[in-house]
């Protein structure tokens, strides 16, 4: 490559003891969408977090269209052409939608900010994302995990950037958001857009990039062309090791119903749901953003006080629904948003993986830190966390393995029905296939768990039954064999397939 537009060579970065880096080169030409693969915890995250300033480097060398490049904030990145879309949302949720778009780069004249202008560059953002109906005047944290997602990439698209960095845009958005999302991108590819794409999702890596980078352990394991290279080779270079079987093998024979919804309503976004679920069950919920599929499981869990409707758990009414009467009842529930509902960030890791029994590693007010310690590395093993020991901040962990954690503590509590929201949301193709093998090895014990997915193959791979939300209704409940992706695409949409 003669003349690319960004060139990283032999980029280090250490936390700590940790190196994170080391030694990572990377060359991405003006209209090639060059994908960046690995585990969490391979590096990924701090290379683009090097590149759009948010760290500095402590070792290596950065150029954009042949020019040194150190940018000194990501205000000055953003300034620069380089933009950064981040798995962790980083919205200011105080802030409206069109406020959050154009942060950093407000249109204004003489010092006065020119709000019109402004709303408009906001709406033509969304509007290219096919979201134009989102209120610009709502507060960003009162969108759902999604919704926040559209608006975080509508801000990126909106400064025309040089260099556009993608880190996992898709990991919250349902079919049809992502497939608009597609379509910027290429695009944007033939204007000349250098793109680095981030994705777990293989078959978007596939179907998007012209060349990829795959890291291992901070350092670069391959490099090539997308063309001729096949996903099973992309996930060899990335794990070290053959993945076969990504959906594991097992027999549902319906056992008794432990969980009965009818008639449920919350807010606005919740209208009428109602489902059964068995012991050994594995039940899907699919739909579009803003259909009502996690105001469903929180409202059975009782985050979200109902409106109307009947809980039943093993044939008796649940009716004082809150988190920790559900906790007691056995019930389980994984937040989409682990950083602001599913962790409790400071904690240690082996702190938040006992968090919800805490009495059961105490006595007399006096925590006994060795067995939760115990507790933690038990966990850390079993699940391969990416972990300096049980007493690290979860915080400072990859997303990936924040959500290993979070779930964890589910599996250490124990529940017997667990309400999953997006439980692989920015996991690795090696970790899914250990956290689909940990999900189904719970229903083959009996237990019972509900599983919100954009991601449809993950629920056609997973579920006995797939229920399809849409405009905060449950339209549809069928088994698995009687759906296809177009006939639940067309239930979740509401036209005929």
């Amino acid at each position: 490559m003669t003349n690319p537009r960004l060139r990283l060579t032999g980029i280090c970065k250490s936390f700590g003891a940790t190196q994170a880096l080391r030694g990572v080169s990377l060359e991405v030409a003006p209209g090639e969408v060059h994908a960046l693969v690995g585990e969490n915890g391979a590096g990924k995250s701090t290379l683009m977090n090097i590149l759009s300033g948010v760290l500095p480097a402590d070792e290596g060398t950065l150029e954009l269209d042949g020019a040194p490049y150190a940018p000194r904030d990501t205000l000055d990145a953003r300034r620069r052409g380089v933009a950064m879309i981040h798995q962790e949302l980083s919205l200011a949720p105080h802030l409206s939608a069109w406020e959050n778009i154009v942060l950093g780069a407000e249109p204004s004249r003489a010092g006065w900010l020119r709000r019109n202008e402004a709303m408009t560059q906001a709406r033509a953002a969304l509007d290219r994302l096919g979201h134009g109906h989102l209120d610009l005047d709502r507060p960003a944290g009162r969108f759902s995990i999604a919704e926040q997602q559209i608006i975080e990439i509508a801000r990126a698209l909106r400064t025309e950037p040089r260099v556009l960095v993608m880190d996992e845009p898709t990991s919250s958005l349902a079919r049809a958001d992502s497939e608009r999302l597609f379509a910027v991108i290429r695009q944007l590819r033939n204007r000349g857009v250098s793109i680095i794409y981030i994705s777990h999702f293989l078959e978007e890596v596939e179907r998007l990039a012209d060349r990829y980078t795959v890291l291992k352990d901070g350092q670069s394991a391959g490099t090539g062309l997308m063309a001729g290279t096949s996903p099973t080779q992309l996930v060899r270079l990335m794990v070290g090791r053959e993945v076969t079987e990504l959906y594991p093998a097992r027999t549902f024979g319906a056992g008794k119903t432990v969980l009965e919804v009818s008639d449920l309503q919350a807010g606005r976004r919740l209208n009428r749901a109602g489902f059964t679920l068995a012991a050994g069950e594995i039940l899907g919920v699919a739909g579009l953003i803003g259909a009502g599929r996690t105001e469903l499981v929180r409202a059975v869990f009782g985050l979200d006080a109902s409106d109307r409707g009947v809980v039943s758990l093993e044939g008796r009414e649940f009716s004082h629904r809150e988190p920790g009467a559900s906790w007691r009842a056995g019930l389980g529930f994984l937040s989409e948003n682990r950083k602001e509902e599913g962790l409790m960030l400071p904690l240690s890791v082996a702190e938040n993986t006992v968090l919800t029994k805490l009495g059961r590693f105490g006595r007399l007010g006096w925590l006994r830190r060795g067995d939760i310690d115990a507790a933690g590395a038990a966990w850390i093993g079993r699940l391969g966390v990416k972990a300096r020991g049980p007493r690290q901040p979860v915080g400072q962990l990859s997303g990936g393995n924040q959500q290993k954690v979070a779930l964890a503590r589910l599996l250490e509590h124990p529940a017997r029905i667990f309400l999953l929201d997006e439980p692989t949301r920015g996991i690795d193709v090696g970790s899914k296939a250990q956290i689909y093998e940990l999900i189904a090895g719970l229903a083959r014990e009996g237990r019972a768990v509900v599983l919100v997915s954009s991601y449809l193959p993950e629920l056609f791979g997973m579920c006995d039954r797939i229920a399809v939300m849409r405009r905060g209704e449950l339209v549809d409940c069928r088994p698995r064999a009687e759906w296809t992706e177009p006939t639940l695409m067309a239930a979740a949409v509401g036209t005929a397939a």
